[in-house]
């Protein structure tokens, strides 16, 4: 889950926003993910979100790793390369966005299906892509042992074969950067 951002735009950090009256959107995720049966999360948070986890005692079951991206000015690639260095096994990964905190299982499963197919794959709607991604074990290993620290994620991506999957949820969409949008989607 990549939650390194500094949330200029939202004025406080993404990940602490409430999903509904119990969960955060990162409790929300990862609760989400670990119901769908993921064996590891690995968050990738800023001193903040740190700082954040600390303050309201917030504790993950052990599946899941926090792990800080000290350059969260760098471009998100590098969350990604942190993330998939504190991962204890290669294997597929979605890749998840704090700011898109919805979490569809039959979504999860579409990409599932086609991991044989593709290196990155893609959920899509009216001809639109959206999140999360599913990347191969092989493209996870890429990132791990690529010298690179700061590249555009989409520049990586393009290096690989990619199939985009129909899936009928316009939540994949969903980009949520600044109070407005959040309203729009929660309404508090």
């Amino acid at each position: 889950v990549l939650a390194a951002g500094k949330s200029s735009r939202m004025g406080i950090p993404k990940l602490s926003l409430k999903y509904d009256e119990e969960n955060t959107f990162i409790e929300h995720i990862v609760n989400e993910y670990l119901r769908f049966g993921c064996n590891e999360i690995v968050i990738v948070v800023n001193e903040d979100g740190i700082g954040y986890f600390k303050e309201r005692k917030i504790q993950f079951p052990n599946k899941v790793k926090v792990v800080i991206n000290e350059h969260p000015d760098w471009n998100r690639f590098y969350s990604l390369k942190i993330g998939a260095k504190s991962l204890s096994e290669i294997h597929p990964v979605f890749i998840h966005n704090v700011d898109n905190p919805f979490v569809n299982y039959d979504v999860l499963n579409e990409l599932l299906n086609h991991k044989s197919k593709a290196d990155y794959i893609s959920p899509e709607i009216k001809g639109k892509g959206g999140h999360p991604i599913l990347l191969s074990d092989k493209n996870i290993n890429e990132i791990r042992l690529t010298q690179k620290d700061q590249m555009h994620f989409k520049e990586f991506l393009n290096q690989y074969p990619k199939i985009k999957v129909p899936v009928d949820d316009e939540k994949i969409l969903a980009n949520i950067n600044t109070m407005k949008e959040y309203t729009k989607y929660f309404g508090f």
